[in-house]
């Protein structure tokens, strides 16, 4: 597989996961403290999140984003892990041993 392949691969599994709120994601307490509406709006525009460019996304894999939630600035960021979430996945590309978690927090708690 060629590094291109490799990120395409990793970029379809990536848009997967960030296409599902669920329990891959993990909220800050920045984002679970607002209310279930506001959190639905960060999690559509999570969803919707298409903008990516050389500057976010140099490796063209689509693990982070930034979006605006009425005043709120959010980050997205998909990790990859191995399956008991220990270690880092020996290979993204592959969903058999790898575990995505998208965290989602407010600009100022990075």
């Amino acid at each position: 597989m060629t590094e291109q392949d490799h990120a395409a691969a990793i970029a379809a599994l990536n848009d997967a996961c960030r296409a599902e709120p669920g329990a891959g994601w993990l909220l800050t307490p920045g984002v679970r403290g607002p209310s279930v509406a506001d959190q639905a709006s960060a999690f559509a525009a999570v969803t919707r999140f298409s903008d990516f460019s050389e500057d976010n996304d140099p490796y063209a894999e689509r693990d982070f984003g930034a979006v605006t939630v009425g005043r709120a600035r959010l980050f997205w960021k998909i990790d990859y892990y191995d399956l008991d979430l220990c270690m880092a996945s020996p290979d993204p590309a592959d969903p058999a041993v790898t575990h995505r978690v998208l965290t989602l927090l407010l600009a100022e708690e990075y």
